[in-house]
């Protein structure tokens, strides 16, 4: 369920701490639940989109297409 190396969660987790917002601020700036925030920043796999954007688009992003590697 939790992938260390999710890039979204990497980067809310990331943009949150260098502005210094609590993810309770957070929660509360993008209109999602504090649980949500959480399970963002710990790389859960099932989230709603919708409320992916709510949070990214605080710091000017939103969710695309990312092309796959099938390399190793």
């Amino acid at each position: 369920m939790k992938n260390k190396l999710n890039p979204i969660a990497l980067f809310v987790k990331e943009k949150r701490r260098r502005l210094k917002v609590t993810q309770v601020e957070l929660a509360e700036k993008a209109g999602v639940g504090i649980r949500f925030i959480r399970e963002l920043e710990q790389g859960k796999e099932t989230l709603q989109l919708n409320k992916a954007n709510q949070v990214l688009q605080l710091f000017g992003h939103e969710v695309g297409p990312v092309k796959i590697s099938f390399e190793d």
